[in-house]
């Protein structure tokens, strides 16, 4: 159990049935009264963001949160493929929501982290950043600025970026996860 005062960012608890990520904490006073502990949380099945305010009194259960590695195969008709590390045979494909957004950056054979939650998958563990091969990128036009000195790149995953116009075909390139921004240029 957490007292209110250790309901922290970073830290997974349990509210109202359901796991929650603490994505910031504040504790304070206002004036006379007893000091709160103003949160977001996370939840982490549907990703929706809620803002909490928990008193003195108040206590909530830490979410026993399970990491394990798995592999990601192959993508087919929208459905992300993974196996256990230690047994390939042993294959599944969560659904696109638990994937997120950072599937579109995963390249096969790569090892992730799955978070799990009372035996049920709730999210992937993606690394923050990865390297990527550029497969198309128009040549870059002389004086073409107008579009803030960017164009689209299609990268070795299918996904598309907004990359400098100084990226050619063949680079190697570091791409963000979670915002699916260009970060550099890697080679």
């Amino acid at each position: 159990m957490l007292n209110y005062n250790e309901i922290l960012s970073k830290k997974y608890i349990v509210y109202e049935g359901q796991p929650f990520e603490v994505l910031d904490a504040r504790i304070f006073r206002m004036q006379q009264r007893k000091p709160v502990n103003q949160t977001k949380l996370k939840n982490l099945f549907t990703g929706k963001v809620t803002e909490v305010t928990f008193h003195q009194a108040d206590k909530v259960d830490e979410a026993d949160i399970n990491s394990r590695e798995i592999k990601y195969l192959y993508t087919n008709r929208g459905e992300y493929w993974f196996c256990e590390v230690a047994d390939p045979s042993k294959r599944f494909a969560p659904k696109e929501d638990v994937v997120g957004a950072g599937g579109r950056f995963l390249k096969p054979n790569s090892l992730i982290e799955v978070l799990t939650w009372n035996d049920r998958m709730i999210g992937l563990k993606l690394p923050i950043k990865v390297e990527l091969k550029v497969t198309e990128a128009p040549p870059a036009i002389k004086g073409d600025t107008a579009k803030g000195g960017t164009k689209v790149i299609t990268l070795e995953t299918g996904a598309t970026v907004n990359a400098p116009m100084f990226i050619s075909e063949g680079d190697v390139v570091r791409i963000n996860t979670d915002t699916g921004e260009y970060v550099e240029r890697a080679n």
